[in-house]
């Protein structure tokens, strides 16, 4: 949830410039980055990842296997539903021979409750797994690519702009398109890295 930071900023700027209206004379201006000779750079993270081929693949990836959890577990679901229903047609009905059957029964589906609860729980936990493995991935693909990158450009401080976090920035320093091109030259898909594999294998047995 959003959390609306206008007012309190209003409020504070206008504390600010009640205590003080006028400047003292021991005091020395801010420094800015025009008079520091700072280099400032921000990348748009939506759009790093909407565009950065390594989390699209990936994004991809996780929805197939979310999908698929979902899946498992509507048609488990549907099980137990109808064997719960069964049960109960069946009690309703006088269908059963005894007590012991009942309860037979109602036990086996108590069984199936429990199991579909694990398995709910243990495909939560891949997919909440996988999810950590690839944001991992993602932080280290971009800090490492940004080492290399920022070598030439040498920024002193590049930032992630998310949603409105950075309330106001001057497009001259997004440096988003930039790195979003610098990443997908340098990212091989896992198919492309394994044949790059295969083939510096072959070169070797070949020189052997």
């Amino acid at each position: 949830m959003k959390k609306y930071i206008f007012p309190a900023l209003a409020i504070a700027a206008m504390m600010v410039s009640c205590n003080n209206s006028a400047p003292k004379m021991d005091e020395q201006p801010a420094a800015d980055a025009s008079t520091t000779g700072m280099k400032i750079a921000y990348v748009e993270v939506d759009s790093l990842m909407t565009q950065y081929t390594f989390a699209k693949d990936y994004s991809v990836t996780l929805e197939k296997k979310s999908n698929n959890a979902r899946n498992t577990l509507n048609q488990k679901g549907n099980a137990l539903q109808a064997a719960v229903n069964n049960f109960q047609q069946k009690l309703n009905n006088n269908g059963f021979q005894s007590r012991e059957q009942a309860a037979s029964v109602q036990n086996a589906i108590q069984r199936q409750q429990n199991d579909l609860q694990a398995l709910q729980a243990r495909l939560e936990n891949e997919l909440a797994s996988e999810t950590a493995k690839f944001n991992e991935a993602l932080r280290d693909s971009l800090n490492n690519f940004l080492k290399a990158y920022n070598k030439d450009k040498k920024y002193d401080i590049i930032l992630s702009k998310v949603g409105d976090n950075i309330l106001f920035a001057d497009k001259k320093f997004d440096i988003t398109q930039d790195i979003i091109n610098g990443l997908n030259k340098r990212y091989k898909p896992a198919a492309a890295k394994k044949a790059d594999e295969k083939k510096t294998d072959e070169k070797k047995d070949e020189k052997k």
